[in-house]
């Protein structure tokens, strides 16, 4: 699946105009435009600062959640995350909501993984267990994250069909229904972020230093983000990680059937990203541990 068309070209000149009208203070240093992903366009200003634009109208809301909720959470987090430092408005220039973050060194984790996967495992499970609280009723929705598990079976079994021979198709669905038969979250909604996997992640001299793009941060069922344990780590860390996270039998086999759901949606992902590879790790993973 390719990556979605922008709707706006967005380029220096652009981000230049947003600044000078919007941020002036940062308006003298060079802008050059660094990443364009799913929903957000990254252009670097100066070396120290970040503009993030949605690409996308459906995009628009993610980074207005952002806004809202990172300055929030992030003073009880243990990892840095990018908590916008200005927030610019729609306007003639731009339609939609933009931010201005600091720039966060280092690589993606699916690029450069940390060196040493028992303290990458602490060090992430200390972060989930942080940001997985009670969320407040207003916290942000999505329709595909943090729900029933159950609720993503339809879009198991399509891509599976789907995948024809690329998968072993009765084993991932017997897997899927032995995990999505587990018994459904119990408590409150807790925060998530998400979209929790090794690119959404930075390593920094070999150690886990950042997670980035809250982009899909909502509340719900904590297993969603504990799927990135078979994302990352190898079955002893993994092991780690649930203990440090305190992490019940139930929710563990939800984790393990989101991380199934997830692989399977990396899987049909744009194949000049990480995600495709990520999925192959991911579902080659769930599947030995309960296949």
């Amino acid at each position: 699946m390719a990556t979605p068309a922008a709707e706006i070209d967005i380029d220096a000149p652009l981000v230049e105009a947003l600044l000078a009208s919007q941020c002036p203070e940062l308006a003298h240093l060079p802008v050059r435009v660094v990443a364009n992903g799913w929903d957000n366009t990254i252009a670097r200003v100066g070396d120290d600062w970040l503009v993030r634009l949605p690409r996308r109208a459906a995009s628009a809301p993610l980074v207005e959640n952002e806004q809202r909720w990172l300055p929030v959470l992030a003073p009880s987090l243990p990892l840095t995350v990018p908590v916008p430092w200005f927030a610019g408005r729609p306007s003639d220039v731009f339609p939609w909501h933009w931010s201005v973050c600091r720039w966060l060194p280092g690589q993606s984790a699916a690029a450069a993984p940390p060196n040493d996967p028992v303290e990458a495992a602490r060090t992430l499970a200390t972060f989930v267990a942080a940001l997985h609280v009670p969320a407040p009723a207003d916290a942000p929705l999505n329709e595909f994250r943090g729900v029933a598990l159950q609720q993503r079976a339809a879009a198991v079994e399509q891509r599976v069909a789907a995948m024809g021979a690329g998968v072993d198709a009765a084993r991932v669905l017997a897997v899927w229904a032995e995990l999505s038969a587990t018994p459904p979250w119990p408590g409150p909604p807790l925060w998530l972020h998400g979209d929790l996997h090794p690119s959404n992640m930075l390593t920094l001299d070999g150690r886990l230093s950042a997670v980035i793009d809250f982009g899909d941060i909502t509340s719900g069922d904590p297993a969603t983000d504990m799927a990135v344990a078979w994302m990352l780590f190898p079955p002893a860390e993994r092991a780690l990680f649930r203990s440090i996270a305190a992490i019940d039998a139930d929710t563990w086999r939800r984790a393990a059937g989101w991380a199934l759901n997830l692989a399977l949606a990396y899987l049909t992902g744009d194949d000049s990203t990480s995600m495709p590879a990520i999925g192959r790790d991911t579902l080659a993973a769930v599947l030995t541990e309960f296949g």
